[in-house]
């Protein structure tokens, strides 16, 4: 089969792009609306880009009617953004989070969450989360126009929260205790316990 995503509908290339690009690490992120309300979103178009300085990025893309979603408002707005990861334990809230609700509500309450205070930004962390990084924006790039156009937002880690609970004892992160998970193509998602080591040559 050939795909040619100039003559195929745009739903059906999303659908083919997030089939094959797998597993995809769901960034969940924390913005601040003008008013002071706290939005929360996962993105699985997300990945680190960077460590010097640590950059992430993640696409906060156009909503099927082509309009901005909250998060992608509130980034051009205040330029502040804390990413979490995306755990086992809290894969349901993670989806829940996705609900498409009024500026004006939260999903932090919908998911009952709770938040705490971030260190450098103005929009808090959630506190159910192990892994925060706290963001600033440095740039935004919109890439097309109309339904699900991606806006690669590239941001600067300016702070790291880690627990201790998910540390390996040796100054790392141990992905057998962080156990994040990740998006595949469709309603399927994966957990990242499933795990192999190979060292580099």
């Amino acid at each position: 089969m050939q795909i040619d995503p100039s003559s195929t509908p745009v739903p059906e290339v999303y659908q083919y792009v997030v089939g094959v690009v797998t597993p995809r690490p769901i960034a969940w992120v924390t913005t601040l609306s003008p008013s002071g309300v706290v939005n929360l979103a996962p993105f699985s178009f997300f990945n680190a880009f960077g460590a010097n300085p640590p950059v992430v990025v993640f696409s906060p893309t156009l909503r099927r009617d082509g309009t901005k979603k909250d998060t992608l408002l509130n980034l051009e707005r205040l330029g502040e953004f804390v990413v979490h990861a995306s755990v086992a334990s809290l894969a349901e809230k993670v989806n829940l989070t996705s609900k498409e609700v009024p500026p004006s509500e939260s999903e932090v309450s919908l998911a009952g969450l709770t938040t705490v205070p971030s260190v450098k930004v103005k929009p808090p962390r959630i506190a159910e989360s192990p892994v925060a990084l706290e963001c600033l924006v440095k740039q935004i790039v919109p890439c097309g126009t109309g339904p699900i156009a991606a806006n690669l937002v590239i941001g600067e880690v300016v702070m790291m929260h880690v627990a201790d609970a998910v540390l390996d004892g040796k100054g790392g992160v141990d992905p057998r205790k962080l156990e994040t998970v990740a998006r595949l193509g469709g309603a399927f998602w994966c957990r990242t316990s499933d795990l192999f080591e190979q060292q580099r040559p």
